[in-house]
């Protein structure tokens, strides 16, 4: 790897770190700050049944009898560490607690991304292969109407079909090989509409160039010149969308686990704002700013590497090469 990149890629962590440090203190101050008093609406909530010596028990070991910033200075110190602290309804540790339920929605999220690239690529193939009357009308409209339609709608219609219909999954087992199937069906429609919008429009652009129109001249396949000559190409704005729509597959899980009923991550921030467990709450917020913060940083450091034009330049910043681009085309297309 070159200094150039090597000086990008630190630039992009040292950014990466200031903003997860920076969203933590945000969701800190607004957890602090939310109107109502944990201690009151919890603790001392004669359902619960603490008594007044195991509240203070409890006020102490979360920290609460302390000024504000020396909470934060604490909380931010152990987040640093992976220590979540403690739940507020079970005190029981908030790692051991995300632990338990993160595999089930990470599961969920990575199979609705298998779904919605799977689904957004051969929606793109048919809209440059198929005839004109279903590739430029149907397929080219078939985006727009999933992204108007929700995702728990989508996980209603599958379950009413599939489950209780065909029968391929029962309600009572979620996490079932077909019911994890059509959860992930039902959260990756919706997304693969976006990823499928993008690349339509870069396919519509690189089939239009000349190293396209010199691979069709050869008599290549229709399939090759999709997968050899045009998908790597139009593919590079899609790690971007599939980077941005993390943050919609997060919350999209949420919804779709309450539907089929799954156990994870969804069912866990239902709890925890039921019962104000607001350490749980601060925890799951903040776990969810990492993974959005990781997931774009993988996408700027893996960019510059999929896409030769482009070339950190500079103050380290990628921009792209002042190259040819029909030229190296056709030369990658003659050479084929």
């Amino acid at each position: 790897m070159s200094n150039a990149y090597l000086t990008y890629a630190a630039k992009r962590l040292v950014q990466a770190v200031v903003v997860i440090l920076l969203a933590y203190v945000f969701t800190f101050v607004v957890v602090s700050i939310l109107p109502g008093d944990p201690v009151t609406n919890v603790l001392r909530n004669p359902q619960n049944g603490f008594t007044e010596e195991e509240i203070k028990e409890i006020i102490a070991a979360q920290g609460l009898d302390k000024p504000v910033l020396v909470q934060l200075s604490t909380s931010l110190s152990h987040f640093l560490i992976g220590d979540l602290g403690l739940s507020m309804r079970t005190n029981r540790p908030v790692t051991t607690m995300i632990t338990e339920v993160l595999p089930s929605t990470l599961v969920l999220a990575f199979a609705a991304l298998a779904v919605a690239l799977l689904l957004a690529i051969v929606i793109s193939y048919g809209t440059q292969f198929l005839p004109k009357r279903f590739g430029q009308g149907l397929l080219r409209g078939f985006p727009s109407l999933c992204l108007s339609v929700p995702n728990f709608v989508i996980g209603l219609v599958l379950i009413h079909i599939f489950g209780f219909q065909f029968g391929l999954f029962r309600v009572i087992e979620p996490d079932s090989f077909w019911a994890t199937l059509f959860a992930a069906v039902a959260l990756g429609i919706p997304i693969s509409a976006q990823i499928a919008e993008v690349l339509i429009a870069n396919l519509d652009h690189e089939s239009g160039q000349e190293y396209a129109a010199v691979a069709r001249s050869r008599g290549l396949g229709q399939m090759r010149l999709f997968a050899k000559h045009l998908l790597k190409p139009s593919s590079l704005p899609v790690v971007t969308v599939v980077a941005l729509t993390v943050g919609e597959l997060l919350g999209g899980s949420l919804i779709t686990e309450a539907v089929f009923g799954r156990t994870g991550v969804g069912s866990l921030v239902q709890r925890s704002v039921s019962t104000q467990d607001l350490p749980v709450l601060q925890a799951v917020v903040s776990l969810a700013a990492v993974v959005f913060v990781l997931v774009n940083l993988i996408a700027d450091l893996v960019y510059p590497l999929l896409d030769p034009r482009i070339k950190l330049v500079g103050n380290a910043e990628a921009r792209p090469a002042a190259v040819d681009e029909g030229s190296a085309g056709i030369s990658k297309a003659v050479t084929s």
